[in-house]
């Protein structure tokens, strides 16, 4: 039985335990990049609302958006490659 889903079947359970906590470390790695993603899209969503044909300041602002999405994409592939 799995302990997240409550059933007796192993399909779509994602209680990993393992995963999630040699995912930590690096979670928390992501966690700094996104803080510095936070920054760069607070800094550049201005830019690009005050000049919105300067194609640069949009790539960095996406970009930036990319790093504040980091923890949660590193923690899943984690639970994701690591089976138990």
């Amino acid at each position: 039985m799995c302990c997240c889903c409550g059933g007796g079947d192993d399909e779509g359970c994602e209680c990993r335990p393992l995963g999630f906590l040699l995912g930590l470390p690096f979670a928390f790695l992501a966690l700094l990049l996104s803080i510095i993603g936070a920054v760069i899209w607070i800094i550049g969503l201005p830019l690009s609302c005050i000049c919105p044909c300067c194609f640069c300041i949009t790539v960095v602002v996406e970009f930036a958006l990319a790093l504040i999405k980091a923890p949660i994409l590193v923690m899943k592939w984690f639970t994701s490659k690591i089976p138990c």
